[in-house]
């Protein structure tokens, strides 16, 4: 007992000190040691010989993924290509629909690669211009633009070059193309579901006479109380102010090729070109006695994001000021990223090395049911325990991922469901108030917790988990599995 209230103890510290702003990267081991010292077990010991070695086997796997998705991120938005895709939805569709435009700009984005950070960066500008010319509350802004970019193109659409994508396949031997049918159902709910609340929303506040400037909001990323009373495009002309953005950005239907890279060549090595090769040498003690099935979905991965970097870099470097500075921050942009998820899962490491963690591990593979109701629980529960899609999944699967795929074999069950529901599970409570991206994001808004979090919470955290529910339900009933 003494154990568990200790395991306790330095999940609620988690919780609470990372929502204070403390960083995850000293946070995870000091709070994790609480965990060990009311067991009574070896503290120093512990952080170096089961926290370190956890948080290097996780950089190890996972670096290239972080590192050629940061690098694509900052390509895509030095060049401008993000900016000129974002502001070809908008005059598709038309500013008047800001929440829908918003919402596709992001998704698109994401889908291609370019990180939730990034997104953020760059559609923001865009997005504020379209939500103050058609007087939409601004405190809309940061729950459209997560709509988008950080719910279904994260988790759930096949191919997303995501990290919570890549994360499930060394544990079941998959690719980032598991579960097709099943994912693209659970997106298409999700973004039908996000988009029907977030219309909602904003006609329910302009009836009530909120509108943009209603908000009472401070100036967010690239925005200031001066730009606000004198930017000229900011009037009733939506098409003035796309078009004299857009005489400064590169073609958009260009700057979709390298998206379009990103998903054909990880499709195309997962489908036809891996399949066809002889990896027999990676059996040998030199490359580690694996097989393809268990790299071959990071590979895919690696290898996509790699051209596409090389095509951004070779159309796209007139557009940019110095391309060698926006490689060496794309870069070096990765390294706080993966250490601090690579922190949260040697806490997770030391957690489950705790002998009380039996008890946890036991209740939640107990839960009565499919073991697909069960994972989805545990990795929903452990990604909003860490604030972290990827930190939560991967300390779920560190744990139990061997469990849940014995499990998923004795019951007949595919092991590319167990994929995607790990990977749209880790996009439910993982956007819990206390989440780096959601702080960042309402950051870069200019927006609150308490103005905007409602409706982030909404689309990011009840609408994923009832898509997935609603989803898997359906799956289990007609055993589709």
């Amino acid at each position: 007992m003494l154990g568990l209230i200790g395991v306790l103890l330095a999940l609620g510290l988690l919780i609470f000190l990372a929502y204070r702003g403390f960083s995850v990267l000293y946070l995870a081991p000091i709070t994790a040691l609480v965990a060990v010292a009311f067991a009574g077990l070896p503290l120093v010991a512990t952080y170096t010989q089961i926290f370190m070695p956890a948080v290097g086997k996780y950089i190890i796997t996972y670096f290239p993924v972080f590192a050629l998705g940061a690098i694509f991120g900052k390509l895509m938005s030095d060049t401008g290509f993000a900016k000129a895709i974002a502001l070809w939805i908008v005059n598709t569709i038309g500013a008047k629909r800001a929440i829908l435009a918003t919402i596709l700009s992001g998704a698109i984005l994401t889908y291609g690669g370019v990180s939730v950070f990034v997104v953020s960066f760059a559609l923001f500008p865009i997005a504020n211009q379209m939500f103050r010319a058609a007087d939409i509350p601004k405190r809309l802004v940061a729950a459209s633009m997560l709509a988008g970019a950080g719910t279904f193109t994260m988790t759930a659409l096949p191919g997303t070059p995501a990290i919570q994508n890549a994360i499930p396949g060394p544990f079941f031997g998959t690719n980032a193309f598991a579960a097709p049918v099943f994912g693209i159902v659970c997106g298409l709910l999700m973004f039908a579901l996000a988009s029907v609340w977030l219309g909602w929303r904003a006609k329910k506040l302009m009836a009530a006479g909120e509108g943009y400037q209603d908000s009472n909001t401070r100036p967010g990323f690239g925005e200031t109380d001066q730009a606000e009373q004198n930017n000229g495009d900011t009037g009733t002309s939506s098409g003035a102010t796309t078009s004299a953005v857009t005489q400064k950005t590169p073609n958009a239907m260009l700057g979709l090729v390298p998206i379009l890279i990103v998903i054909v060549t990880n499709f195309s090595l997962v489908t036809w070109v891996f399949p066809a090769m002889d990896f027999a040498y990676l059996q040998e003690e030199t490359y580690g006695k694996t097989d393809i099935s268990k790299v071959g979905g990071i590979w895919a991965i690696v290898i996509a994001l790699f051209f596409a970097c090389l095509f951004t870099l070779a159309v796209g470097w007139r557009h940019m000021k110095d391309a060698k500075e926006s490689l060496n921050q794309g870069a070096t942009g990765s390294m706080l990223p993966i250490f601090n998820t690579a922190s949260e899962v040697g806490f997770g490491a030391i957690i489950a090395s705790v002998p009380a963690f039996s008890i946890v591990r036991d209740a939640v593979l107990s839960i009565p049911g499919n073991p697909l109701i069960s994972l989805a629980v545990a990795i929903n529960v452990l990604a909003g325990i860490t604030g972290s899609a990827s930190g939560g999944m991967s300390i779920g699967l560190e744990t139990l991922g061997a469990d849940y795929l014995a499990l998923a074999q004795q019951a007949g069950i595919s092991p590319e469901i167990m994929h995607r529901v790990a990977a749209i599970a880790s996009g439910g409570m993982d956007s819990l108030p206390h989440n780096g991206a959601v702080i960042t994001l309402l950051t870069i808004c200019g927006l609150t917790h308490r103005q905007s979090y409602a409706d982030v919470g909404v689309v990011s955290v009840v609408i994923p988990i009832i898509s997935l529910a609603v989803v898997l339900g359906f799956t289990l009933v007609f055993g589709l599995v």
